[in-house]
């Protein structure tokens, strides 16, 4: 099965690196080395999660940001396949990368894979991925608050006391963190009681998470809050509500938005009452940033957080607000976070 694997990562290596080769600009001599001469400078994105407008997000802003350094962006993606992953920063190394993204993932696959990287001397940071490793910068977006503006919205609007569903799937950092601050606040608020907890990363997400919902809410009606901390999970989850006619009966907070998150949340009646999120775009900016500070020598701390915001179903409606371009321009601290962002570094959203 290894050798299946390995087999397929040499053969898709050629059309991974070639799925997003950028052009330098002209002008960087102002810029620290390497990035004085950034066509020189290649880096590799290596993913584990790419299903769901999140990532395609992600990506468009690690492409953006490495498109404004003027760097050469390899793009590898393991389509949740964590060996290859694995193979995928093998792959990497051998391409001679001077600096690896390693976005999502398991721990114990990750691991090794990234100490391989570090022991090359390339460069590494993590985003949502936790690899257990001193010198490799952690990419964050702040799990806690996400999970925590959220349920502090759910009590807002709720009050204490209330029988919940919970979609969790263990052993993916960013809903490991999420899933702390959950079990926070069933502390902090013993009123509230976790009648089911269900999910699965299965393809597509959506869909599967759907199914499992089904079931939940025939085995549990008197469930009246959904949970479901990832947007993939809640879209899932408002698919079995609204077959199911609950729509008025239970609420669904997430984490996590996308252009059509935003419009099941405008829908008429719509259970999704609100979200917490960071811009998929500026994570994906922030990480290459990161990246780039250190391989200019410079030390993006060990922990790199972008602070997330609360979008509820009113904010939407009073705004108008009916895509990622539209939140951003009415909610401002969604548009840009100055993370990471030292006086040399190229901003991709300067007009």
């Amino acid at each position: 099965m290894n050798f299946t694997r390995r087999t397929f990562g040499r053969l898709a290596i050629g059309l991974a690196a070639a799925s997003c080769l950028i052009s330098a600009p002209a002008l960087a001599q102002d810029r620290p080395a390497p990035f004085d001469k950034p066509a020189d400078v290649k880096i590799a994105l290596v993913r584990y999660l790419s299903t769901g407008d999140f990532f395609q997000a992600y990506l468009s802003g690690v492409e953006a940001q490495a498109k404004a350094l003027g760097v050469d962006l390899r793009v590898f993606d393991s389509r949740q396949d964590a060996a290859l992953q694995a193979d995928m920063v093998d792959q990497a190394i051998a391409l001679g990368v001077q600096g690896i993204i390693i976005q999502h993932g398991l721990t114990e696959s990750m691991k090794e894979a990234a100490q391989r990287a570090v022991d090359a001397g390339i460069k590494v940071v993590a985003f949502d991925v936790n690899v257990e490793n001193e010198k490799i910068p952690q990419i964050e977006q702040s799990d806690r608050d996400l999970a925590r503006l959220a349920l502090e919205q759910a009590v807002k609007d709720n009050g204490e006391a209330w029988k919940a569903g919970y979609v969790y799937v263990a052993g993916i950092a960013p809903l490991d963190r999420r899933d702390e601050t959950w079990k926070e606040f069933k502390a902090k608020y013993p009123g509230i009681e976790e009648k089911a907890m269900f999910g699965t990363l299965d393809n597509p997400i959506a869909n599967s998470v759907a199914n499992q919902a089904r079931s939940v809410l025939t085995a549990n009606p008197d469930i009246q809050v959904m949970f479901a901390p990832y947007d993939e999970f809640a879209k899932g989850v408002k698919i079995a509500v609204d077959e199911a006619g609950l729509s008025s009966d239970i609420k669904i907070y997430s984490a996590d938005v996308s252009t059509s998150d935003i419009a099941a949340m405008r829908e008429p009646g719509s259970a999704w009452a609100a979200t917490a999120a960071t811009n998929p775009a500026v994570v994906g900016q922030v990480s290459v940033r990161a990246l780039a500070q250190l391989l200019a020598g410079e030390d993006p701390g060990k922990s790199v957080i972008v602070p997330p915001t609360l979008i509820t179903q009113k904010d939407l409606n009073d705004n108008d607000i009916k895509n990622m371009e539209e939140l951003s321009a009415k909610m401002p601290q969604f548009a840009h976070a100055d993370v990471a962002m030292p006086a040399w570094m190229p901003n991709p959203n300067a007009k």
